[in-house]
């Protein structure tokens, strides 16, 4: 029997209004460390004024590319075939969303929408989003499990004191015993479905290599974006150490609800370049350079492009 997702809208709008607050704290947060440390961030944008052109357009030109790997990584993620033109202009727009709502709520709301438009069952349209999900962070788990033994000593664990582990290990034992008790029951189900989707569709190899494939080619040209704007900037990093700093700094920030990991994953790359030896300037220079091409300028033409879709009946 498919749950009815309004039987709960108090608990809906409770969730909602949790990270909703939670986001305000962080980017509240982020402001806080913007000021503190603008004369850098200032210097750092003068920086990015004068970088290297060719690279920059590198870094766009891989930017792009990144919404044509979301949406070979969604058609991987369903059986049935959509329409590849609307499917890259859909992801294009969800990105834009994914900017303005936290957590994911924005994108994740655009492809449901889309997926359900193509004739997919809002709950099989949610468990592909789960697959595409799973599979994505298996791909950055993967990644920087090759590239960590290519650059050792660039992700240092911190000294961490034994009340502190024994603090953790505590929070973790009690979290444990609430999952099991209280939400595991309730996600059983989707979990199970998740499990079935993911055997159906690697039981047909050209939607599995498209799953795998696009989620590869996503996180690769993300990196990408980073190295292209480090080079502009010149700083002397190699590949291996530029993707492998965007990966574990872009897993940190997922942990965080802000919008499109706004605050939240440019402090991680801020703190992460700044660790590995670059100086504040550069590493300010290459966050902004990111999050120019990666938000900045496709967030307004993402925004129009949703509402011409929806206009369109497309959504």
């Amino acid at each position: 029997m498919v749950p009815n997702v309004n039987a709960t809208p108090a608990v809906g709008r409770r969730g909602l209004y949790w990270q909703s607050g939670a986001c305000l704290v962080l980017l509240l947060g982020a402001g806080w460390l913007a000021r503190r440390h603008w004369p850098a961030v200032a210097r750092g944008a003068v920086r990015l004024a004068g970088a290297d052109q060719g690279w920059l357009l590198v870094a766009a030109t891989a930017a792009a590319g990144t919404w044509v790997c979301s949406a070979l990584a969604q058609q991987g993620a369903v059986t049935p075939r959509l329409p590849g033109g609307r499917l890259v202009a859909v992801q294009f727009a969800a990105s834009a969303a994914g900017h303005v709502l936290p957590a994911g709520l924005g994108s994740g709301a655009v492809n449901l929408r889309f997926l359900m438009r193509c004739g997919l069952p809002a709950g099989r349209g949610a468990s592909a989003l789960a697959v595409k999900a799973a599979v994505g962070a298996v791909v950055r788990l993967v990644l920087i499990a090759v590239l960590a033994p290519a650059c050792p000593g660039l992700l240092r664990i911190p000294h961490v004191s034994a009340a502190a582990l024994l603090a953790v290990a505590g929070l973790a034992a009690v979290a444990g015993v609430l999952l099991r008790v209280r939400v595991w029951p309730r996600c059983r189900g989707a979990a199970a479905a998740v499990a079935a989707d993911i055997r159906a569709l690697h039981a047909r190899p050209v939607r599995a290599a498209a799953l795998w494939g696009g989620s590869f080619a996503f996180a690769g040209l993300h990196a990408l974006v980073l190295f292209a704007v480090t080079r502009a900037v010149e700083l002397p990093l190699s590949p291996a150490r530029v993707a492998l700093l965007y990966l574990a700094a872009s897993g940190a920030a997922a942990l965080l609800p802000t919008p499109g990991g706004l605050g939240s994953l440019d402090a991680a790359l801020a703190f992460a370049l700044t660790a590995s030896g670059t100086p504040a300037v550069a590493a300010a220079s290459a966050v902004l350079g990111y999050r120019l091409f990666t938000v900045w300028l496709p967030l307004l033409p993402g925004l129009l492009l949703l509402g011409v879709l929806i206009r369109r009946r497309a959504l």
